[in-house]
């Protein structure tokens, strides 16, 4: 059924194997996402049993908070700095190779994750985080611009919806094998944690056999020949002249723009445009309350007298998933547009929910809250969820989008530190009405999507750009005055 809903035909074995293999590295992102909040208690006992091992005494509470704070916002800070070099890198190195070497960063950080235990290092396991969150951060870059670059324009949307869906994916993976049952015991939870290397070898071992990104090839690198090969891989079609035809008007443009850096993104009011709605949509993935609700959940589940709470939380993982692919069938039909602002107004109505059944709790029965809470991990993966991660790369066309990717990715994750690091604060401090403050954001970027974002649905990138770009050939125009002989 899904394959028919987007166009079997148009699919070849070389495009799913590339669409694939890329988003494994997606899937380790929403892995590494998950798999550090089931052991926690287990972990947070083998912190103490070393600092015993060293010290002779216990770890003072207030230091066993701390460095376990540390052990998982590293994971963001890794990202933060990593996310911001994806432009370079993917430039420098190609997306496919670029894919490739970073895998470096999760061998390195999955191994030492998995030697902590055995070496009494706490010092491993903060910088294994570290370095598994800037591989993280380097593939949430990297997977989204090289699979809305081989997807087909009318596969464009449904394909980006994968990077979102192997997050998901991960995310739930991670939670499965957390159970204490499985991986998250006292002795296995080293290997919960090392085996994230495995998907890692096999995007390794894939790799090799995906062509690389054909409009990198063209427009970026001018290997037409090389070019030519990648579309008749990636379509099965001898007569790839349409395709060609697409890329040689996108690089007769880039050809006119001066080379864009980040800050030309900003300086440029050609580009300020663009790059302003991609740092948003970044931002109201992560500002809208999503890892405020599982923070929650388990507390919710709790008072709904659910008699395992962390399988009621592994049930918002499955609606998770459920409502990720629920958005692969409708982002071609509906639009990005429209599934977003659906998405965050449903959220925002959920939130109000939320907010009143905490509030009231000993009046609502329990099950509303668990209600809301679902509704809004549905609403979450039909918008907010997996659209933002590909709308920056259909906004730009392929000179600016390696650095316009670099700056939501960090957006991305700087926002995802910022509620990280605050949000527990701000919980203590404004009790459940917390997720007020959510829904006033989540209302903000549904007017601001409404008003601002453009609708990208089975357009070219050339197509998309000149939505912004009527100014830009004015601009060129000005910069390149025509010749008239010396009139």
């Amino acid at each position: 059924m899904f394959m028919s809903c987007i166009r079997r035909k148009t699919v070849t074995g070389t495009l799913a194997l590339s669409v694939f293999t890329a988003v494994l590295g997606s899937l380790q992102f929403g892995y590494n996402i998950g798999v550090i909040n089931a052991p926690q208690k287990i972990i947070e006992q083998d912190y103490n049993a070393t600092w015993v091992h060293r010290y002779g005494v216990p770890i003072p509470p207030g230091s066993l908070t701390s460095l376990w704070s540390l052990s998982v916002a590293i994971f963001s800070i890794g990202g933060m700095a990593s996310s911001f070099c994806v432009g370079f890198v993917s430039e420098w190195l190609g997306r496919r190779k670029a894919m490739l070497v970073n895998n470096l960063f999760a061998f390195i950080g999955g191994g030492l994750m998995g030697m902590s235990k055995v070496c009494r290092s706490i010092e491993m396991m903060v910088l294994g985080r570290f370095i598994i969150g800037a591989y993280c951060g380097l593939a949430s870059g990297l997977t989204p611009m090289y699979v809305g670059e081989i997807a087909p324009t009318s596969l464009r949307g449904a394909l980006g919806t994968l990077h979102q869906l192997a997050i998901v994916t991960g995310i739930l993976i991670a939670q499965v094998l957390g159970l204490e049952a499985l991986l998250g015991s006292e002795d296995l939870w080293p290997v919960l944690l090392g085996v994230t290397v495995l998907p890692t070898v096999l995007q390794m071992v894939l790799l090799p056999f995906c062509p690389e990104s054909p409009r990198f090839l063209y427009i970026v690198r001018c290997q037409e020949r090389q070019a030519k090969h990648g579309l008749f891989r990636l379509t099965g079609r001898q007569d790839v002249g349409d395709i060609l035809a697409e890329m040689k008007e996108e690089k007769r443009r880039m050809d006119m723009e001066r080379k864009v850096s980040i800050l030309e993104l900003f300086r440029n009011h050609v580009y300020r445009q663009p790059i302003v709605i991609a740092i948003l949509l970044q931002l109201s993935q992560q500002l809208s309350g999503i890892n405020a609700i599982f923070y929650y959940s388990t507390s919710i589940f709790m008072k709904a007298g659910v008699q395992s709470p962390v399988y009621a939380t592994i049930g918002a993982g499955v609606v998770n998933c459920a409502f990720t692919v629920v958005s692969l069938f409708l982002v071609e039909r509906m639009g990005r547009r429209t599934l977003h602002m659906l998405g965050l107004a449903g959220m925002c109505v959920c939130a109000i929910v939320m907010t009143i059944a905490l509030a009231l709790s000993d009046s609502i029965p329990a099950f509303v809250s668990m209600l809301a809470i679902f509704g809004f991990v549905a609403f979450f993966e039909v918008g907010p969820g997996p659209i933002p991660w590909f709308f920056v790369a259909e906004l730009f066309s392929q000179g600016p989008r390696p650095a316009a990717m670099a700056v939501a990715g960090f957006s991305n994750w700087t926002a995802n530190f910022l509620v990280g690091m605050g949000f527990q604060y701000v919980a203590d401090l404004c009790g459940p009405y917390v997720f007020l403050i959510f829904a006033v954001l989540l209302a903000f970027f549904l007017v601001f999507t409404f008003f601002r974002v453009p609708e990208t649905r089975g357009k070219t990138f050339d197509q998309i750009s000149a939505n912004f770009g009527l100014e830009l050939t004015t601009e060129l125009e000005n910069l390149n005055p025509p010749d008239f002989g010396g009139l």
